[in-house]
């Protein structure tokens, strides 16, 4: 067979190299030399080679191939297919691929890719290449392991890979977001024995991505994990980012921690299968970023509305991919919630108060978050912080995304408050809130506001 010529460049060597299908790549250097098998020249073609693609090292460890350096640690290696890179694709046979985009979220050693796109449930080699033992906990509920469940075990299992995979499937809903339903994680992972090379799968939506990250976070004081994110919620915000944790009775995600996945696989398919409620409640947080960094977003948001809610599969895939650009680059900077990442939380301090106050799973995360974004937004232009015309049309882009506009009516200014005062952002007994200032994709993070601007939004929305 004839081999693939390619060129391996980084400082402060270069070399030739070829690409014999049949045996593997091999590469030398000098004293430099290493094998990369067929399984992952497979794994490689997969990846839709172009007759001329540039590859960094940081890039072709994405496919599990062995690292690649010159003369010091860490040198930059690229891999560059100059001619008849078509030969590899012919002898693996890779059928056609939806297009997929990867988001990557920076954090050193522990940075890790955001798969995006239609169908990557059906392409195995995405989720194989980030399990690294022998043992897989899938943690699902019961309306999306009817619909998902075999398909993600069937990919694990692709191509004879010899991986034992056991699931757990809970209550769906957010009142089961606690210790209690919790413990059958972790019953379940000691009674089939997972070991520390184990990965936890989190297929579900945010309350499940939440629960087994905290089981992944905890368990042997932490194993691998994955989230497969099934709704626009958690595909644009819970999923990425690595906060974990459950309710308490007093208050939401008072116990958790923050612990990153080894990958998130957003298959924008699953939207297909999402409520019309459950897909207005994820977009909620879309409307989020536009307004607290990213004025452009938001204005594509008030063009494409309409088109969201339709479910156009590249209307949703872009939505998704500009969310979390967003979402990586705040938790890039500010993983700990130290400041920045707070302003993520735009409209939460008053949606959390509304879910914990009608009790857990009566009103959707983000239809609370939509009747929270619109509180602040009404606290806002009392400071004087934005104008008018902002605020309509924050109201209007939210009555569009058909989001609650007002909380409800069970919720007084008293309930409001006390709930508040155990809110996670409070510090030195200082209530500390996510405001808009300035003009669009502008916001603050303080507790420097005149409290009369606060009680006056509570007692606007409030009955008493």
């Amino acid at each position: 067979m004839e081999a693939v010529k390619a060129s391996l460049s980084s400082q402060p060597f270069s070399s030739t190299l070829n690409v014999d299908v049949e045996g593997g790549l091999d590469i030398s250097s000098g004293r430099k030399k290493v094998i990369w098998p067929r399984k992952s020249l497979s794994k490689v073609a997969s990846a839709r080679l172009q007759s001329s693609t540039v590859w960094s090292s940081k890039e072709l460890a994405k496919f599990s191939l062995p690292a690649v350096t010159g003369g010091r640690q860490g040198s930059s290696v690229g891999m560059h297919i100059r001619a008849n890179a078509a030969q590899i694709m012919d002898d693996v046979a890779a059928p056609p691929r939806e297009e997929m985009t990867i988001v990557d979220v920076d954090l050193g050693d522990r940075s890790y890719p955001i798969y995006i796109g239609k169908g990557l449930l059906n392409q195995p080699e995405l989720l194989q290449n980030h399990v690294h033992g022998k043992k897989v906990l899938i943690v699902t509920n019961s309306t999306i392991a009817p619909l998902y469940l075999d398909r993600v075990i069937a990919s694990l299992k692709d191509g004879g890979n010899k991986v034992e995979v056991e699931s757990v499937i809970l209550p769906d809903g957010e009142q089961y977001k606690s210790m209690e339903v919790l413990m059958k994680v972790y019953d379940k992972a000691i009674e089939t024995r997972m070991d520390r090379r184990c990965t936890f799968i989190a297929l579900g939506g945010g309350v499940i991505g939440d629960m087994c990250g905290y089981a992944a976070a905890s368990y042997l004081r932490g194993v691998n994990f994955i989230q497969i994110p099934t709704t626009l919620m958690a595909q644009v915000d819970s999923s990425v980012g690595g906060k974990t944790g459950v309710n308490h009775p007093l208050g939401k995600n008072m116990i958790g921690a923050f612990y990153q996945p080894q990958c998130v696989l957003v298959d924008t398919e699953t939207l297909n299968t999402l409520p019309d409620r459950e897909l207005a409640s994820g977009v909620a947080e879309v409307i989020k970023y536009g307004l607290i960094r990213d004025a452009d977003f938001f204005e594509w948001q008030e063009e494409n509305m309409e088109k969201i809610l339709a479910r156009d599969t590249s209307t949703l895939v872009y939505a998704v991919k500009r969310s979390c650009e967003n979402k990586a680059a705040v938790v890039a900077a500010d993983e700990r919630e130290a400041g920045l990442r707070a302003t993520l939380n735009l409209g939460h301090t008053f949606g959390h108060a509304i879910e914990t106050g009608t009790g857990y799973g009566n009103w959707l995360h983000g239809e609370a978050v939509g009747a929270g974004t619109i509180m602040a937004a009404d606290m806002s232009l009392r400071l004087g912080w934005i104008d008018k015309d902002l605020f309509n049309r924050i109201l209007s882009i939210t009555m569009r995304a058909k989001l609650p506009i007002e909380p409800p009516s069970s919720m007084d200014v008293q309930l409001f408050k006390s709930i508040m005062a155990v809110d996670k952002k409070v510090a030195d007994g200082l209530l500390r809130l996510i405001l808009l200032k300035g003009p669009l994709g502008n916001c603050v993070f303080t507790a420097d506001y005149d409290v009369k601007a606060l009680e006056d939004t509570l007692r606007h929305f409030c009955k008493s």
